[in-house]
């Protein structure tokens, strides 16, 4: 059981990002769909478990070591494969640089604390983990991912959900194709970046993919509907940064520094999940992976001043889209 929640929590530390824990993704996704969101979520759980399930078990049977490989032996077209493998090793260094920039300007907007100071602090902090490989990321996840769970419940708890549960008009559900590939494209574009993961947990997950996906699937849909219920209570949200940091802000300080330290661990621990995907997956020898690790955490640096909301805004979408190709060749 033990190995299952190593997996389990460093799976969910790779999903729950600053855009999920901010409440943008689900509010941007789902919420702007109102009662059909809530449906949405339920899709998108349900195909991230098949995913994880699929993934693992691929990646355990033939005995992959990266996401190469993967491709070879889902026989994806020789053309496709390439595509899809630039396109992941760029999500992935992309995504580690968002994270960088998103940690770097909290502190700067909450502290004023100079982006360079920050910037350094967590890529050292990242490059430490990186060199410690999957052992250290399942470290890390396993003592912060429980902690993010259960703040995020109790945010939920405080907004009282069955009072907003008794709100929503069930009738008001419409099956209609732009919020059902809403939900699909949110789980495309998370499977890009859990994938390179998934197939390096293979030593935990092994005869386990099966209760792996179906708990990871259970956990993001408690915590996707936790915040869409808190989200769906304040109505309209257009304009807001992080809606869950201002609504926690209402019901007391003590709620808003709780999910002030929920956002940094969720950028840190998708920050470490992404930063070492790209490693695993682009590099070949243990020289070039510290070779390579030394050269992101500095880079990542510079491009932290680069604005946040401007990388997420630019880059998710368009992968989401192109993600799509990867969870059709998974799931057939």
């Amino acid at each position: 059981m033990k190995k299952v929640l190593k997996s389990v929590f460093v799976i969910v530390g790779a999903v729950i990002g600053a855009g999920f824990a901010s409440g943008q993704e689900i509010y941007s996704f789902f919420n702007i769909y109102n009662e059909s969101g809530l449906i949405g979520i339920i899709i998108s759980s349900v195909l991230l478990g098949v995913i994880i399930y699929k993934a693992l078990k691929k990646s355990n049977d033939f005995n992959l070591s990266n996401y190469d490989e993967l491709l070879v032996k889902i026989k994806v077209p020789k053309t496709v494969k390439n595509i899809l493998n630039i396109i992941i090793n760029t999500f992935l260094l992309i995504s580690f640089y968002i994270m960088v920039a998103g940690f770097t300007a909290y502190f700067k907007q909450e502290f004023n604390i100079p982006r360079i100071i920050t910037a350094l602090a967590i890529t050292s902090i990242s490059y430490i983990t990186f060199m410690k490989n999957i052992e250290g990321i399942t470290k890390v996840s396993m003592w912060i991912v429980p902690i993010l769970i259960i703040i995020i419940l109790i945010i939920g708890l405080q907004s009282n959900p069955l009072k907003t549960i008794q709100e929503i008009e069930l009738k008001n559900i419409n099956i209609k194709a732009n919020w059902v590939l809403k939900a699909i494209e949110y789980t495309s574009y998370n499977s890009i970046l859990l994938v390179p993961v998934l197939i390096s947990l293979r030593k935990y997950s092994k005869s386990n993919e099966r209760n792996i996906g179906i708990i990871t699937a259970l956990i993001f849909a408690s915590l996707s509907i936790t915040i869409y219920l808190v989200l769906f209570k304040e109505g309209n949200l257009l304009g807001i940064e992080i809606p869950m940091i201002k609504i926690a802000n209402e019901y007391g300080s003590i709620f808003k520094y709780a999910y002030s330290l929920v956002i940094i661990f969720a950028i840190y621990t998708t920050m470490i999940s992404e930063g070492y995907g790209f490693l695993t997956n682009y590099t070949k020898t243990k020289e070039q992976y510290k070779k390579i690790a030394k050269i992101i955490c500095v880079s990542a640096i510079f491009m932290s001043n680069i604005s946040f909301s401007f990388l997420i805004n630019l880059t998710y979408p368009v992968f989401g889209i192109l993600g799509i190709i990867q969870l059709i060749y998974l799931i057939k």
